[in-house]
């Protein structure tokens, strides 16, 4: 099957490991294997297991009974070697079966605010840590491109605040600012996200920034905008002014004077990403840390950048991303 033929009910009747990897196959293959240790497209075969549905993975346990796999090995008439339709992916090396995979990976593509840990644990039957280790894995494959293009055309550029209000907090749960910086005039240690929103095509690229001030917001845009064919759309924070000046064009709304919207300038898609983003992470994670809010970044930038197309076109789209990001526990925990 291909990804132009997936579809919702073709998941749901998904009976078998088999059956699971027939469609992994289809999404990403589309009927011509591609080796993964050398490249080589179409000269793979398959190794039909004995009996024509399962094999051994060990050696027969004491009692004499052994362990079997529906797992579909297939072999390089290149270089020789074995592989799957997993093999170097997300999911190289995962002892979930592969079918709870596929539900899972539809959940975080279906669901507009995301799904936590939590639900997957209850819902499948995994541990805790598994299951938060599988929703990173499939942050990593929906994170953006290495190789992706600059954006042009008109970009809103705005900025936010990730965390809890400190005056909230238990007195002894308060901690310095990081930064000398504030929010609403006040020290606080919440976290700086910078979002660039292109009002042509709709993609969203949003980071992690030290603070608001002008060289930590250039670089942002020098890194992710073609300043030389782009038309800025900002609110009246005075560090945009800067960097607008050297830009075709620095269109400004005064949200302060209670201006939202003039001739077409607008922040109003920054704010909309925000406010989706902050919905879900109070509502859906509770809690996000510093150090994994890129990736939470990265999950919620895929949604709202395919937020056009249909659950099964994101979900097929999402397969073909998942080969060459291979996440391990140990760099995701130790940052090694």
């Amino acid at each position: 099957m291909s990804a132009d033929e997936f579809s919702i009910p073709v998941l749901a009747n998904i009976r078998s490991e088999a059956e699971a990897y027939l469609l992994m196959e289809g999404l990403r293959w589309d009927g011509t294997p591609v080796c993964p240790h050398c490249g080589t497209i179409g000269r793979a075969y398959y190794l039909t297991p004995r009996d024509g549905v399962s094999r051994s993975t060990r050696a027969p346990r004491k009692d004499g009974t052994q362990t079997r796999s529906e797992r579909r090995v297939w072999k390089c008439g290149a270089c020789r070697k074995q592989f799957s339709v997993l093999t170097g992916t997300i999911f190289h090396g995962s002892k979930i079966p592969l079918r709870t995979w596929l539900f899972v990976i539809f959940e975080m593509c279906a669901s507009k605010n995301g799904v936590s840990a939590r639900e997957i644990e209850r819902k499948y039957g995994t541990t805790s840590k598994t299951a938060w280790f599988m929703l990173h894995r499939i942050r990593e494959a929906m994170k953006r491109e290495p190789l992706a293009g600059l954006l042009s055309g008109t970009v809103v550029a705005d900025e936010t605040w990730i965390g809890g209000t400190p005056s909230n907090r238990h007195a002894s749960k308060r901690k310095p600012s990081r930064a000398p910086q504030s929010w609403n005039h006040v020290a606080t240690d919440k976290t700086a996200v910078v979002a660039l929103v292109n009002r042509e095509s709709g993609e969203v690229r949003s980071e992690v920034v030290p603070n608001v001030r002008g060289a930590s917001l250039r670089k942002v845009i020098e890194e992710n905008v073609d300043m030389g064919s782009t038309v800025l759309n900002t609110d009246s924070h005075l560090a945009y002014r800067p960097i607008g000046a050297d830009m075709p064009g620095h269109g400004m709304v005064n949200h302060q004077a209670g201006e939202y919207v003039r001739d077409g300038i607008t922040t109003n898609e920054a704010e909309g990403y925000f406010s989706q983003l902050k919905r879900s992470i109070d509502g859906t994670h509770h809690h996000v840390s510093v150090e994994h809010l890129p990736r939470y970044l990265a999950e919620f930038d895929y949604r709202y950048t395919t937020n056009k197309v249909t659950d099964s076109q994101r979900m097929a789209d999402l397969m073909g991303r998942t080969a060459g990001r291979r996440l391990t526990y140990r760099p995701l925990t130790t940052g090694e």
